[in-house]
């Protein structure tokens, strides 16, 4: 099967094409200039590269490849989206035409584009099913009783927020929220609610957005969530099972277990 892979930051898009390849699934490869790494070409079938605003030169290449299934793989950072943007015309009025300027909105755009141009967009997790998360724990230690109720209270925030795009994470310590994530992602949140924690120890809460499809914006954790999570003095990382992908999984979860540090996953909330 052919298919299309819009790659954006991060290990996602590498990691999406490795399976694609074990697979035997050809993957023509459109690499975000601003955000993708050079590592996508070996691995995709083919390789273009286009700048952030450029809708009409995404369809252009979808079409002449023939490609009617594509998936979003990896990040955009948020502050580039709408502020560091050089839209190409049909982009230009699509962002006219959006009722409010968020993440989810543009996509939502970007999706009715493609679909009308016969393109579909699929679950961003379908050729990696196995990284994602599985409910309990999947670390050699389990969430201590002050952790777990940490957890509760920070995904009762984290749900409740995950309706709106101002991030998918909270940090939270003795009950209490110390900060939310918002464009900064997730590393810079945690160091902030550091400055904020007094030496208490952290707690970092991961949720998925509250909808039924997974085309993008997938909550991700990897050796780097864990790194920083060392750094800040967070012991205990809550997830959604099913709906969070766990990149270099094996990696992610022995530096865990060095550090002591627990990893569990949690039951999704029903998504609209």
């Amino acid at each position: 099967m052919k298919y299309g892979l819009i790659a954006g930051n991060g290990r996602f898009p590498v990691l999406a094409l490795e399976e694609a390849r074990k697979l035997g699934h050809q993957v023509v490869a459109i690499g975000i200039k601003e955000e993708a790494s050079p590592q996508i070409e070996p691995l995709a079938w083919k390789t273009y590269w286009i700048s952030l605003g450029q809708l009409s030169r995404l369809i252009e290449i979808l079409k002449s490849e023939a490609i009617s299934e594509v998936v979003l793989a990896g990040q955009v950072r948020h502050v580039r989206i709408f502020s560091a943007i050089a839209p190409d015309l049909r982009l230009a009025k699509l962002l006219l035409s959006l009722p409010r300027k968020n993440t989810d909105a543009l996509i939502g755009g970007v999706a009715k584009a493609l679909e009308e141009e016969g393109i579909h967009l699929r679950d961003s997790t379908f050729l990696l099913k196995p990284l994602l998360a599985e409910e309990g724990t999947m670390t050699r230690r389990a969430p201590s009783k002050e952790e777990e109720a940490d957890i509760a209270y920070g995904r009762g925030i984290a749900n409740a927020l995950a309706a709106f795009d101002v991030g998918q994470s909270v940090v939270i310590a003795e009950r209490a929220c110390l900060a939310v994530e918002a464009m900064e992602g997730t590393d810079a949140m945690l160091r902030r609610a550091a400055s904020l924690a007094n030496g208490r120890p952290l707690r970092l809460v991961k949720v998925s957005r509250r909808r039924a499809h997974m085309l993008f914006d997938v909550p991700v954790a990897g050796p780097q969530t864990i790194a920083a999570m060392i750094e800040t003095g967070a012991t205990a990382l809550a997830v959604d099972a099913g709906r969070t992908l766990l990149l270099d999984r094996r990696q992610m979860l022995s530096m865990a277990d060095e550090a002591g540090v627990s990893v569990a996953g949690y039951a999704a909330e029903e998504k609209e």
